[in-house]
């Protein structure tokens, strides 16, 4: 199972060729367009036959996009007003959460804020679960007078044993990251890492790759990179989510 999470910086329909050339299995998408307002293109409604949207603004907002065969159900559960969250079970096996860490217009929890926010309402739920998404968060910005820094959702999440697929199959720590994510302004002097994938236990364990899309392709559709993670069995079946044995 392949899985992809890329700010596409907007007009989703026109980059659906460079995406997809990824076969990837679940996109979390930021920025993308809502499906039900483009009825009319047909691509992007085929491509989003299977998919979940959030978001304020019809251009821009946060999409889950599953392909055949992979069954997406919406957990509902609340946000709470956070910006923007999608959580979803895959095959009945594992919950992925889609993100994107909003400024949301708080004038205390923005950004990594609200992603703070969001697991003290849902960590006891998170056994089986992929968090996918751009968090616009870097430990680099962990202030000291802040308790929901950057750090402190690396730190609750490890509790309940999620870990991000880029810093465990690279072995860096958090700010160490030697390839990043995000280049403001698409300049290259401007680079920062700040999309990332974690997963449980279980689910960390079964995966085979982490990969990050390379500048020279991508930098000309979007301000971001995607970040790839290919899942394969691990352990003997049994130990493996059901979704995960179904899918290549």
């Amino acid at each position: 199972m392949k899985i992809v999470t890329w700010n596409c910086n907007g007009a989703l329909r026109k980059k659906l060729e460079i995406l997809k050339a990824l076969e990837a299995d679940l996109y979390v998408i930021q920025e993308c367009e809502n499906p039900e307002t483009l009825l009319n293109d047909e691509l992007y409604t085929t491509f989003s036959a299977n998919s979940l949207w959030t978001g304020d603004i019809k251009s821009k907002g946060l999409g889950s996009f599953a392909s055949n065969g992979i069954i997406l159900n919406e957990n509902k559960w609340p946000t709470n007003g956070l910006k923007y969250f999608i959580s979803a079970n895959v095959n009945g096996a594992f919950d992925l959460i889609a993100a994107w860490a909003h400024k949301a217009n708080s004038p205390t929890f923005g950004y990594i804020g609200q992603l703070w926010k969001y697991l003290q309402f849902h960590i006891d739920k998170m056994q089986n679960t992929i968090i996918a998404g751009d968090l616009n968060s870097n430990v680099r910005w962990d202030r000291w007078d802040r308790w929901w820094n950057h750090s402190d959702v690396v730190r609750e999440l490890s509790e309940v044993k999620i870990e991000s697929l880029y810093h465990m199959l690279r072995k860096v720590a958090q700010g160490a990251e030697l390839e990043p994510t995000f280049f403001l302004q698409r300049n290259r002097e401007k680079a920062y890492h700040i999309d990332y994938i974690f997963a449980s236990e279980i689910l960390a364990k079964a995966t085979k790759s982490l990969e990050i899309g390379n500048p020279d392709e991508w930098l000309a559709h979007s301000d971001h990179l995607p970040v790839i993670a290919t899942l394969g069995s691990y352990g003997s079946q049994q130990d493996l989510p059901a979704a995960l044995a179904a899918v290549p």
